[in-house]
């Protein structure tokens, strides 16, 4: 999600400001208790994009390998950080 995806909700909420400031759309609108629970099979779980692999869960990769591909990317990042740790100018550590 980029910062364009968002625009049209920050414009009506107005982050940092008094909620009297809010400009509700037809979108972006309020609602109260009352009229969330009066919905047919209201659910308060909020979704932005579905992730379609997500639907079977016999697709899902196994917990372990899942937190293999987690550990692998981490060591890449850390890597690659590792790789700047020196400042070309001064040629000293910065981390």
């Amino acid at each position: 999600m980029q910062r364009h995806h968002r625009a049209d909700f920050c414009t009506c909420y107005r982050p940092g400001e008094p909620r009297e400031k809010r400009e509700p759309t037809e979108r972006f609108r309020p609602f109260s208790y009352d009229e969330l629970i009066a919905r047919d099979k209201v659910n308060l779980d909020i979704t932005l994009v579905r992730d379609p692999s997500l639907e079977d869960a016999d697709s899902l990769l196994p917990p372990d390998v899942i937190a293999r591909e987690i550990v692998e990317d981490l060591e890449a990042a850390l890597s690659e950080f590792r790789g700047h740790r020196r400042s070309p100018a001064t040629n000293q550590e910065n981390l």
